[in-house]
């Protein structure tokens, strides 16, 4: 028998024939081919034997049996034959070395399945397969069961610099030591047979100028077993992805981080370092010198010089060295210059270092010139601050250590940044204007200094809420009153801002003007409580930015004493204010027991007025309900520690200010404080004399007479005169229209100080006096003699008195 023919075969299309055999020389010839061969394969020995096995296979012998082969060891492999006709038959291999006796070797090739068999159609997709994994334009690698490279299409040998035989069964760190950490993934994906998916940062390829990010997708390849044969590695190139992800990364830092507060200066610097985190290295804030001031800025001159201020910069660098003036000085801009082209259109533009009209603009400083040689600047981003309109400054963006250059996406980014910052910048700037403005019409409605009046020795503390919280509605006064009494009055209105400052002004005058009266502190709050209502009614929910139309929405309560220094009495009342704190000489403290009443606003409701007599050095405290609370902790708390400031005080009303302040202040308060400290005098009983007279017409005299003589033991015998003229105009209308009893007294404190008191309860009033009136003249002859005037209700009737300044 020919040696060519082994066995018999089984027909094609029923699984490898049982005597599927075939004998490879080492030059990998066909030596012997069986019947079973032919039957699978449609070839007679005449045909193939002597030829190159090659000519038999679909593709090439996998590498795993090539190099058993190489290495003389049995293999067994998946093997792609061509059919005489053409088809591509996928059959599993087994090889074993036989032994010759002689200097070659042999090789005999036996069928064990047919894994897969197709027609020519089936063929020709498999062929395309082959084409599209070769020519796909994504990166494709194939790695052994040992994670070592088997094989890659083209793109993937561009990116890896090396060719399919050059990286041929090396490891990926043999390949590229720089890739340790996906080399061990690869090694996790071969061990657990699970894929992996990693995302690379940006980085240089081999030869590569610009920064690439990669997706990797690591991919197990099984046999039908579900074995792990190997794995798969497919690159995608995701850079604009990456930067898009990163671009919204910042943008998201800016809305995060900028706007953090009310202040021009620190939204600025937060602008600075949102863009040198993001994607510059160095960063600078100018401002419109208007910005900077609150005040609301004016269109940028075609034809002048901008002045700029710098808000604020920022860099990778420590210190900002590339800065060429500090924070808060301000440089100009020529009419030509980049930034001020910018400042005009509100249009951000691109340049690199080397442009004309940069070269121009560097020319003009020599320290910036200096800067851009010394730290490398080659790529800058001029970008305007506009909100609603308007234009309100510029964002100079440098690149130095970045190698490459800004692109149009940095612009567009940088500008949307800019965008958003502005916003915040003119909220901070409008707020500042407000601010300002609150400021100055508080302090226009807050005594400038307190009066110094005998009856007391006065301290205080006025604290706004913070510094970026505005200014609200806490206020108080110190009002003279005749008879060297004086009133003393805190009062809070709610809210914040400009409504609350205005409002409290209003409250203000108010109290002023109902003390001129010499109201009873009862009555005053309760004409005060008519006048908020009025203010409620008359401003409406609208004006306040309220929804609700019910009254005591403007919200305000108040304090008001009066001492007497000559009683050593004090009478108060307070529309739900906070009770105030008395210190004895002694230093015990103690909180007056006061009816609390309604706040202001509420109306209809009564208050009460309690009076307390005082020791002479007694202190007295008035405060806000700031003073006392705060949102880690409760009143009785804040009592507390004001009860404890205030024990033994200082002998100084200023330090036993500072001292309630460092004691009792929260450290971030949330509200408005005021504290105001009186510790009471006592008016001598030698500078007070007091006559009861007669209703008799004919004692005038005596009254003149006693008088004049009070002011002789007194020193002050040049005030006699007026003295006796105004004395004698009031004890004559109080006999003539009051009713018994009736007071002649004299005071001298801060001013002397006549008065008449009667049992009526007629106020007297001016009256113009004709040519011919014997009468009508006396209280316009008291008015142009003494420097203040006027009359008070008393509990039994009436007092009419006058002031006179005492001599220097």
């Amino acid at each position: 028998m020919d040696n060519r023919s082994i066995g018999s075969g089984a027909a094609r299309g029923t699984g490898v024939p049982e005597d599927f055999a075939v004998v490879v020389d080492a030059g990998l010839r066909v030596m012997a081919w069986s019947s079973g061969a032919q039957a699978l394969l449609g070839h007679t020995p005449d045909d193939v034997v002597g030829r190159p096995a090659a000519d038999l296979l679909a593709a090439d012998l996998p590498r795993p049996a090539r190099r058993r082969m190489a290495a003389s060891q049995p293999w067994t492999s998946e093997v792609a034959l061509r059919h005489r006709d053409g088809d591509r038959i996928l059959v599993r291999l087994c090889g074993a070395p036989l032994s010759t006796g002689g200097t070659g070797s042999l090789w005999l090739v036996t069928g064990a399945t047919v894994t897969h068999a197709s027609g020519p159609r089936a063929a020709d997709a498999a062929e395309l397969w082959d084409r599209t994994l070769a020519q796909l334009p994504l990166p494709v690698a194939v790695y052994d069961h040992r994670a070592r490279f088997a094989a890659c299409n083209e793109v993937m040998s561009q990116a890896m610099g090396l060719s399919s035989q050059e990286m041929e069964g090396l490891t990926l760190t043999e390949i590229q030591p720089s890739h340790k950490e996906m080399d061990r993934l690869q090694r996790e994906v071969l061990r657990t047979g699970e894929a992996l998916h990693s995302e690379q940062r940006p980085g240089r390829g081999l030869g590569e100028v610009d920064e690439h990010a990669w997706s990797v997708y690591l991919t197990p390849l099984k046999d039908l077993d579900g074995s792990v044969q190997g794995l798969s590695a497919m690159v995608i190139d995701t850079t604009e992805q990456y930067w898009a992800r990163q671009r919204l990364e910042v943008l998201n830092e800016a809305s995060a981080r900028i706007g953090s507060t009310l202040d021009v200066g620190r939204t600025a610097q937060e602008l600075a370092e949102v863009a040198v985190a993001g994607f510059a290295d160095f960063v600078v804030v100018d401002l419109l010198e208007s910005v900077v001031r609150g005040d609301e800025p004016e269109p940028v001159s075609p034809s002048e010089q901008v002045v700029l201020c710098r808000a604020a910069h920022a860099s990778v660098l420590p210190g900002c060295p590339e800065s060429s003036i500090a924070v808060g000085e301000t440089a100009t801009r020529p009419p030509r210059s980049p930034a001020a082209w910018a400042l005009r259109t509100g249009r951000g533009t691109r340049h690199r270092i080397g442009d004309p009209v940069l070269r121009e603009w560097l020319a003009e400083s020599p320290a910036r010139a200096e800067a851009v040689r010394r730290y490398g600047m080659h790529s800058v981003l001029l970008v305007p601050l506009r909100a609603r309109g308007v234009t309100l400054g510029l964002v100079s963006v440098v690149r130095h250590r970045t190698p490459q250059p800004f692109g149009d996406d940095d612009l567009l980014l940088a500008e949307e940044i800019a965008a958003r910052a502005a916003v915040s910048i003119d909220n901070a700037r409008r707020y500042t204007q407000e601010r300002r403005t609150a400021l100055a019409l508080q302090r226009s409605l807050l005594p400038e200094r307190l009066p110094s009046p005998t009856a007391v020795e006065l301290a205080y503390r006025y604290l706004p809420a913070g510094s970026a919280s505005g200014v609200g509605g806490d206020w108080f006064d110190v009002i003279p009153l005749s008879g060297g009494r004086v009133a003393l009055v805190v009062g809070d209105v709610v809210g914040h801002g400009i409504h609350a400052s205005a409002t409290m002004g209003r409250l203000r005058t108010a109290v002023r003007t109902l003390a001129d009266v010499d109201l009873a502190p009862d009555e005053l709050l309760t004409h005060l409580d008519d006048l908020v209502v009025r203010l409620d009614r008359e401003e409406g929910p609208d004006a306040r930015g309220s929804t609700s139309g019910a009254s005591g929405e403007v919200g305000a309560t108040c304090l008001y004493a009066v001492y007497d220094p000559v009683s050593r009495t004090c009478r108060l009342a307070r529309a739900g204010h906070p009770p105030p704190a008395l210190v004895a000489p002694d230093g015990t403290v103690r909180f007056l027991d006061l009816p609390a009443g309604p706040p202001l606003g509420v109306g209809g409701l009564p208050f009460e007025a309690v009076e307390v007599d005082l020791d002479e050095g007694s202190v007295l405290a008035l405060y806000t309900d700031g003073l006392i609370e705060a949102a880690d902790r409760d009143i009785d708390r804040g009592l507390g520690l004001l009860r404890d400031a205030l024990s033994h005080p200082p002998s100084d009303l200023e330090d036993t200010c500072d001292q309630v302040v460092r004691k009792v202040i929260p450290a971030a308060p949330a509200d408005d404080i005021v504290l105001l400290l009186a510790r009471t005098s006592a008016l001598e009983p030698d500078r007070v004399h007091t006559w009861r007279l007669p209703t008799d017409p004919a004692l005038v005299a005596g009254a003149r007479r006693m008088a004049s003589d009070q002011l002789s033991v007194w020193g002050l015998g040049e005030l006699a005169f007026a003295t006796e003229l105004i004395v004698s105009e009031l004890v004559t209308n109080a006999i003539r229209y009051g009713s018994p009893p009736i007071e002649l007294r004299l005071l001298r404190g801060d001013t002397l100080v006549c008065e008449v008191s009667d049992g009526s309860s007629t106020a007297p009033h001016l009256r113009r006096a004709r040519s011919f009136d014997e009468g009508g003249r006396g209280l316009l002859l008291v008015a142009q003699l003494a420097e203040r005037w006027g009359s008070r209700q008393t509990p039994t009737g009436k007092t009419i008195w006058a002031e006179l300044p005492l001599p220097m």
